[in-house]
This record gives structure tokens, sequence and C-alpha cells, in this order.
């Protein structure tokens, strides 16, 4: 990595789940990204975030999006900070469309930007079908689909329902969030043998047909305060579980999302805000 780097970054959060999110337009990054995120996503020693997200041009669509963790693996696809990514390039002039494509590895997904008094206010994500198919997800099974499936994991039982809306997502119902050991509980599921790429955690506790609440173990990050997919994993986990409707909030620590499974197209809407909370200069070596 080249010595006394300095790049421009911006911190942005959507509900809670932040983000370091640098313009691969006008920066030119070196180097292990890996790394790099692993060290700008430090709370004491570096930026402090939960991910750490390069918007860059694409072929395929208006703009690209990559996704570190905190421990520097990288991401299929983020759904608060695919929001982010939106009032980024809106708001600092990347584009003045207020529908967009953004790349990623889950796939390309399209963002519509509710705009107020020049800055966006929320945006609305398409994340696409619900995967449902095991080996796609990927989990290891014998079966068509993974819903309500009893696993045992030392002396730990769980029911888990598995969805993927671009990274995989296990999904438990619970009836009190609080109790949940998340810090003990949630790597023994994360990096249980049958997830051949590890996976992220939800625990659902359903409040009534149009309302769930969450708690959120994300693969390579811990507990977060929110989780764009994991909303709409756990929304679609609850779906096929009968516990709520096809369209419904979702509560999590950081705040309350909006999704919608569509009959239509079978695709996952979510809707909820996103923000900037600083900007600076990052200096690496």
């Amino acid at each position: 990595m080249v010595e006394g780097k300095t790049i421009k970054f911006a911190k942005m959060q959507g509900t809670g789940n932040d983000f370091v999110v640098i313009n691969c337009f006008n920066e030119k990054l070196t180097g292990n990204l890996s790394e790099l995120a692993k060290k700008t996503g430090d709370r004491h020693f570096g930026i402090g975030s939960d991910g750490f997200i390069l918007i860059m041009p694409s072929e395929k669509a208006d703009f690209k999006m990559r996704m570190f963790n905190t421990d520097g693996s990288e991401a299929e696809m983020c759904g608060n900070g695919i929001r982010c990514v939106g009032k980024y390039v809106y708001d600092k002039g990347l584009t003045n469309k207020t529908s967009i494509t953004v790349e990623t590895l889950g796939g390309i997904k399209v963002l519509d930007l509710t705009v107020e008094n020049s800055y966006v206010i929320k945006v609305k994500v398409d994340m696409g079908e619900p995967v449902l198919e095991p080996e796609k997800i990927p989990v290891v099974s014998n079966g068509k689909s993974f819903i309500a499936e009893p696993i045992e994991i030392n002396e730990d039982y769980f029911i888990l329902t598995c969805v993927s809306m671009g990274n995989p997502h296990a999904v438990a119902f619970v009836d009190d969030l609080s109790a949940i050991p998340i810090e003990r509980v949630g790597p023994l599921i994360e990096k249980y043998k049958i997830f051949p790429r590890r996976i992220n955690v939800e625990f659902v506790r359903p409040l009534n047909k149009d309302m769930i609440e969450i708690r959120i173990w994300e693969r390579g990050v811990g507990e977060t305060l929110a989780c764009g997919t994991g909303a709409c994993g756990s929304f679609v986990a609850s779906v096929l579980n009968n516990v709520c409707n096809r369209k419904a909030t979702v509560k999590l620590p950081g705040g309350e999302l909006q999704t919608e499974w569509s009959e239509n197209d079978n695709h996952v809407y979510m809707t909820g805000p996103a923000e900037f909370v600083f900007e600076g200069e990052y200096y690496y070596s």
C-alpha cells in the first residue's frame, strides 16, 4: 500500500447502519481494500463503521457499489448501504435522475429517490426476488427450500428459515428479543457447517400482521443497529411462516423500514432514510 495516502470520505448512515463512503470517481484507492476496510471501520483507531462502501463507474448500470464488512470480507449486497449510495450520488451532483440503477455483486438494483428541497430524504430500493433455493442461498440441504427447519448446534436448538436477498440470511422467531444471547449464538449460527459462505442471522419478534421487530447479527461485523437485506429477509421469512402480511413495517434498533413483497412481480421493495453524518479526510499507510 502506498505510504502516506490521504482519501476523502463521507460517513453516512441508514437507520443506524453506518458506512464509510468513498467516491471513486474522484478518489483512486491503492493497495489491499480488505485491509483498508478493516482500518477505516475500527471505532477506536479508524473512522468507525459497519461497512466500507466504494461508489464506482459501471458498464452495466448508472453506478457500481462495492461493500466490505469490517472484517475485510466483501458483501454481495447491502440494503442500507445502497440507500446511502442513492443519496450520495444525487446530493453530490453525480446524477440528476431520481430513478437510478446500481450494480452490485447481488445483481443490478433499481433505486427510486424521493427528493425535497434538492436533497434526497428517502430511497425506495427494488431488492429483486427473494431466493429460496438452498443451493443458491447457499445452505447445505436436500430440500427445495429451508423454511422452519430445526438445527442443533452444540446444545443450542434453533428453528431457522433461510432466504437470500442478494446475500444470505437465517431467520429465527422468538418471543423475547432481549433474552437472546446474541453475542454467543450469533457466531454459532453464522459459522455453522451448513452455511458454506457463512450467514447473516436475524431474530424476529412478530408484533402484529403489519409489523415485526428484529435484532441482527451481521456476518463479518457482529450485532448492528440495522441491516437492509436483513430486514427484507426477515420480512420474507415472516410472510413464509404466516406471521405477517405482504406489506409490513420492520422495526430495527436503529429505526424503521417499510417493506413490500409484490404479488405482481414477486419483487421485494424496501423504503427508508439515508443521511450524511460528516465528511473528512483519512490518512492511511
